[in-house]
């Protein structure tokens, strides 16, 4: 035989035996891994291939009842934390308040802000809710200084003048009927605007806001790949809709950084209220923000407060006209603080903070409403709760919806009571307050 021919067949065989071998050893090694990490995880299904129950979640999102989605698999499972697939990658849902509060407390170190693609790319990366660290401590302490002076005598000024302004048009010769909830997020928007940017409400801000409610039904969509190209879908459309807001955004940014270079004294007096948010940000840090962090910005706290504050104005009117008892103290309430005002004087903060039933009003619209349904996170870390495993990379959702409404943590959880929150120190006032807290607080 030559020495320099080809192996014996026999030899091939062996060699190829022996790797087909190692790799079944190491096939089954990882597997068992997988097997051991997945029966620690918490227990679910993963629903259809790729899509998982993403359609699933989504249709119960957009019906006036999402909550058997979480109570099914709640009853299915025996636990309050379970195992799904959603927006295109595994994730652990908890509907247990124990579980939440822990995630909450963990902010930054066991977990940290994690949304579904379709979201993040329409906020864009710079935007409030996606930054961590201190890039987020900067913007968050920001958005306080400008949004958390609520006692501002020309802020309630003008929420008074354009709720004013909204009714009177309701009187227009030939206005026909009017959506509740139409209204209140034409003066939301127009307030939030005026907030950023300093604009009154006209065609500019009618035309951003119809593209801005595009962008915001695509947050909750399935992010297909291409969407750009696929204008059809409700995904493409809010892409094409985000640049145009983006856009508007930028426009105003870009002019008003080139008015304040052309005025050596600034917008605002040196130690006078800054005039909106777009002026804190180009005061703010010596002026390091660029334009688009700015724009960014802006988009992310447009999220922030036009959908839940108008969706919450709309609910309390609506659980307020099913109960009557509660309409009528509330009434009384307002009545007593007018009849000691001046004829035309206008409320002040001091009169708001003496409404203490406006306040009940107010928590148990939360409270049902559940305008913040959750808050995505992902583990920086492997996490222990119950028994289960959740690992190091996986994507948590921790449901307040779930805790808000579940019969385990509350008497008649479904019904609009706001006498419950007049029991300050009872334990499922307790919970829902650190819940409805958290919503508020979570950009």
């Amino acid at each position: 035989m030559d020495a320099g021919g080809p192996p014996p067949l026999f030899l091939l065989g062996a060699v190829l035996a022996a790797a087909l071998g190692w790799l079944l050893v190491v096939w089954r090694a990882a597997a068992g891994r997988r097997r051991s990490a997945s029966a620690r995880l918490p227990p679910g299904s993963t629903g259809l291939p790729l899509i998982g129950e993403t359609l699933r979640l989504i249709a119960a999102y957009k019906s006036p009842n999402p909550e058997p989605f979480i109570d099914e698999r709640v009853a299915r499972h025996g636990s309050g934390v379970f195992t799904t697939h959603v927006f295109g990658e595994r994730t652990v849902f908890s509907a247990d308040p124990a579980f939440n509060r822990l995630l909450l407390a963990a902010e930054g170190r066991a977990v940290s802000c994690s949304y579904p693609s379709s979201i993040a790319t329409l906020l864009g990366p710079r935007s409030l809710l996606l930054t961590s660290g201190p890039a987020h401590k900067r913007l968050h302490s920001l958005t306080l200084t400008r949004l958390g002076r609520p006692a501002s005598p020309p802020l309630l000024a003008h929420i008074d003048r354009l709720v004013l302004a909204t009714m009177r048009g309701w009187d227009r010769p030939g206005a026909g009927a009017m959506r509740l909830l139409d209204e209140a997020k034409k003066i939301t928007f127009n307030l939030t605007v005026w907030q950023l940017v300093s604009i009154e409400p006209g065609p500019w801000t009618e035309s951003v806001r119809r593209e801005y409610v595009k962008l915001v039904d695509g947050f909750f969509s399935i992010p297909f790949p291409f969407a750009s190209l696929l204008p059809f879908t409700v995904y493409g459309q809010a892409l094409k809709a985000r640049k145009k807001v983006a856009g508007a955004l930028r426009e105003v940014v870009r002019k008003r950084m080139d008015d304040k270079a052309e005025d050596d004294c600034g917008a605002s007096k040196k130690n006078g209220e800054k005039k909106d948010m777009v002026e804190e940000l180009l005061e703010a840090e010596g002026g390091s923000f660029s334009v688009e962090e700015m724009v960014d910005f802006c988009l992310s706290l447009l999220v922030a407060g036009y959908e839940t504050t108008s969706v919450l104005m709309t609910l309390a009117v609506k659980f307020l006209t099913e109960t009557p008892t509660a309409l009528a103290q509330l009434k009384e309430e307002h009545d007593s603080i007018r009849g000691v005002k001046g004829k035309g004087q206008a409320l002040e903060w001091s009169d708001y903070k003496s409404m203490p039933f406006t306040q009940c009003v107010i928590s148990e619209t939360l409270r049902v409403a559940n305008l913040i349904s959750g808050v995505f996170r992902r583990a920086n870390t492997d996490i222990h709760f119950k028994g289960y495993v959740i690992p190091k990379g996986c994507k948590i959702f921790a449901s307040f919806r779930a805790v808000h409404l579940s019969l385990d943590h509350y008497e008649n959880a479904r019904t609009f009571d706001p006498w419950r929150w007049q029991q300050v120190h009872s334990l499922e006032n307790t919970i829902c307050y650190v819940v409805a807290c958290s919503c508020s607080s979570f950009l």
